[in-house]
């Protein structure tokens, strides 16, 4: 006997237009990745994908689910870069032809690289939460890379409340002295009597969006990006770390004292020097130790529309 063909609900009939819809799809999508760097091998990673098209059909009941699926999966044998994440989004609107003309995809995942400490020449594994997303519409591609860098800041008021508690206290502490030798003054700012206050600091984090201007470029650069907003800031935090690498922070730390402000500002300054991002919006914020709220400031590009970030899908 012949096997009947199984039910197709999505094709059959409608009796009246059901209208359409912005976006149809699935997040949450568990997918191994690899992110190609330049000059290193690919980077490994676990990521949770989302995948969508439109559907501009009203008569269709609705899209092919599997076939995102599949083609993201075939799509995982193999680094994720511009190009691939192109070609990906233009088999999604060619598998829907008729149902969809746009399409987007995310993936969400941890970049893990080595980093080198401050002097002692060890190396530690950092962490750094990324996102990928591509967008497509009519031939019109869009490619955006986020990437979330922790870091250390020192409040400048702090610091020069602190700085003046030191004066006094070497005014108490030497009062009616008319002369002092370098080594009694030596001696006196090595004790903690001397040094009687410090500048609070906190962990802060960066989180920078970037729309890429060349969507033909070979690989999405993390790791040029992170080193970016690294050198902008000075005060990364540190994996591995010895007395030396600890001494150098609180150097690095003392040298560059910023309010949350002075942060987005060395971040702006940074990222519009780069001719390879055509659009970029950031946000810091500084987890602050004095208060139990956090400082926050968030900057863009300042293009022409303000920036424009690809559609938000949560999941």
């Amino acid at each position: 006997m012949t096997k009947p063909l199984m039910p197709d609900v999505a094709n059959m009939p409608l009796s009246t237009p059901m209208g359409r819809l912005d976006w149809v799809g699935m997040s949450q999508i568990e997918m191994p990745i690899m992110l190609a760097q330049a000059g290193v091998e690919p980077v490994r990673s676990l990521a949770r994908v989302q995948a969508y098209v439109n559907l501009i059909d009203p008569q269709s009941k609705g899209i092919h689910m599997s076939r995102l699926y599949l083609m993201l999966d075939k799509a995982s044998t193999q680094a994720v870069t511009p190009a691939s994440v192109s070609a990906m989004l233009s088999e999604f609107v060619q598998s829907h032809t008729g149902l969809s003309n746009a399409a987007f995809v995310e993936y969400k995942f941890d970049y893990y690289e080595r980093r080198g400490s401050l002097l002692s020449g060890n190396s530690g594994w950092k962490n750094y939460p990324c996102l990928i997303r591509g967008y497509l519409k009519e031939g019109d591609l869009r490619l955006e890379l986020q990437v979330q860098v922790p870091y250390s800041s020192t409040c400048p008021c702090s610091a020069a409340l602190a700085r003046q508690l030191i004066q006094e206290q070497f005014s108490s502490d030497f009062s009616g002295r008319e002369q002092l030798s370098q080594a009694e003054v030596y001696a006196w700012l090595g004790t903690s009597q001397g040094i009687c206050a410090t500048p609070h600091s906190q962990r802060s984090f960066a989180k920078v969006r970037v729309t890429l201007a060349n969507t033909q470029m070979e690989s999405f650069e993390v790791s040029q990006l992170v080193n970016r907003i690294e050198d902008a800031l000075q005060t990364a935090v540190q994996a591995a770390v010895k007395r030396e690498d600890e001494q150098e922070f609180a150097r690095l730390n003392g040298a560059n004292l910023m309010f949350c402000e002075d942060a987005a500002r060395r971040l702006q300054a940074q990222l519009d020097a780069q001719s390879d991002y055509s659009d970029f919006w950031l946000r810091v914020d500084h987890l602050e130790s004095l208060h139990p709220h956090d400082a926050v400031s968030i900057v863009s590009k300042g293009v022409a529309g303000g920036y424009q970030p690809l559609p938000s899908l949560g999941g």
